[in-house]
């Protein structure tokens, strides 16, 4: 029991780890909540598309010496906005456009990375550097995670109802177009308060995975919330936990941790359908 008392509590006996913990919650629950959205909609690509368009957006940031996370808000924004601006005046469809926006603006931002003299490491910004935020990092991602948290928890009947129905949201007068651009912004500041914790490579799969997990579970859309949280939130303990004892990167350990827990929610989600499917065969 101490032995395993000890693997557990060890690592955070070292206040960067402790600090690395802290913000990978933050920005566990944070893409959780917002994931269960994308999954539902099928906008997993678009959490794609915006994060891999905020590079662009940090580059020039760093050369008019703004806030990067202001940069990076304003590119991905700006790619959401663009997408769905082409869609709605092209005959091409939305997956098509989404990967020649991000694409376009990946590269972009990589050409100007390499091009402006900068003091920022371009793996950090690609996969993240958990382990070396500070707490004014975090101070700065809770100021954007916490009411992004709290806004789609509060909407989230709407934000569902929009997603599934839009003619009947419409038709009881919520306002879709407000709410579907609401989502994208969120969608952006969620981006944003993941990018110096698990850079814009690693978010698309914190993105997905907790959201994925949920609907594999449940039915119900506020248990798919509470799977999705709890997934999310065990994930980072363990992907931290689990990053110092094997001494590799944080943000990978996790990502591979909600792999694990997705593949086990469909092993199980297959031996139950395979279980009702025999009874229905078979009744007694």
């Amino acid at each position: 029991m101490n032995l395993i008392e000890t693997w557990l509590l060890s690592p955070f006996a070292h206040e960067f780890m402790l600090r690395g913990l802290i913000v990978a919650i933050m920005v566990g629950v944070v893409c959780a909540v917002l994931s269960c959205f994308l999954v539902l909609k099928g906008w997993s690509l678009m959490g794609d598309a915006v994060s891999h368009a905020v590079l662009p957006g940090i580059v020039l940031a760093h050369i008019v010496s703004l806030p990067l996370a202001i940069g990076a808000f304003v590119a991905g924004l700006g790619c959401a906005l663009g997408i769905g601006y082409l869609k709605e005046n092209s005959r091409v469809k939305e997956d098509t456009v989404m990967g020649i926006v991000f694409s376009g603006m990946f590269a972009l931002g990589l050409v100007l990375f390499v091009k402006v003299d900068s003091d920022q490491h371009l793996l950090h910004i690609l996969f993240g550097n958990m382990l070396g935020v500070r707490w004014a990092d975090i101070a700065e991602t809770a100021l954007i995670a916490v009411p992004t948290v709290a806004i789609m928890l509060a909407k989230r009947r709407d934000f569902l109802l929009v997603s599934f129905d839009p003619a009947h949201a419409r038709a009881i007068g919520l306002p879709v177009s407000a709410l579907h651009f609401g989502l994208l912004i969120l969608l952006a500041l969620t981006i944003v308060a993941a990018l110096k914790a698990v850079g814009i490579i690693l978010v698309v799969a914190m993105l997905v995975a907790p959201g994925a997990i949920g609907y594999l579970m449940t039915r119900q859309f506020d248990r798919m919330l509470l799977v999705a949280i709890g997934v999310a939130t065990l994930s980072s303990v363990l992907g931290t936990i689990l990053s110092f004892h094997i001494d590799a990167a944080t943000g990978p350990c996790i990502v591979v941790v909600q792999a694990a827990f997705f593949l086990a929610a469909l092993a199980f989600r297959l031996r139950a359908g395979r279980s009702a499917a025999a009874e229905m065969r078979h009744p007694a």
